[in-house]
């Protein structure tokens, strides 16, 4: 099977306890899971630029990823059901001094992170290991 090439930023976006913010998504036909905010990189941006803008637009926080600390090759069938392999750069983010953790604004979603992305929450380390349903990177928990 040929798979599309996605280049992806991903964000370990951590708050001061060191709670881990999480995305769940209800796609149709498919079980819900849980992932980090992040997306495919836009034409001739770098990861690290993609990090900042994927972050920005979904959780309203404009923060410097830092250096990547992560790197995988993914396969999957994304949620419009194209068969890709991803190269998933991951950047681990502390939540600025002074955001509430509780204010993500999700107003930046595109149609689409709308119709799946129902809801957020902040995972601590022994609920994220304890959770029900799947989540992804399945090796979060090292990440952080």
């Amino acid at each position: 099977m040929t798979r599309a090439e996605r280049p992806t930023a991903r964000i370990i976006l951590l708050d001061a306890t060191e709670r881990v913010l999480l995305f769940r998504f209800d796609p149709p036909g498919r079980p819900p899971f849980w992932c980090t905010p992040g997306g495919a990189l836009d034409p001739g941006e770098s990861h690290a630029e993609a990090a900042r803008r994927e972050l920005l637009e979904e959780t309203g926080i404009d923060a410097d990823p830092g250096p990547e600390v992560a790197r995988k090759l993914v396969e999957y069938v994304s949620l419009a059901g194209v068969p890709v392999i991803s190269d998933e750069r991951y950047y681990r983010v502390c939540l600025p001094e002074g955001v509430d953790p509780e204010a993500i604004d999700t107003g930046g979603h595109t149609e689409l992170e709308r119709s799946v992305m129902r809801s957020w929450r902040w995972f601590d380390r022994e609920a994220l290991a304890a959770w029900h349903e799947l989540w992804f990177p399945d090796d979060l928990l090292d990440l952080i």
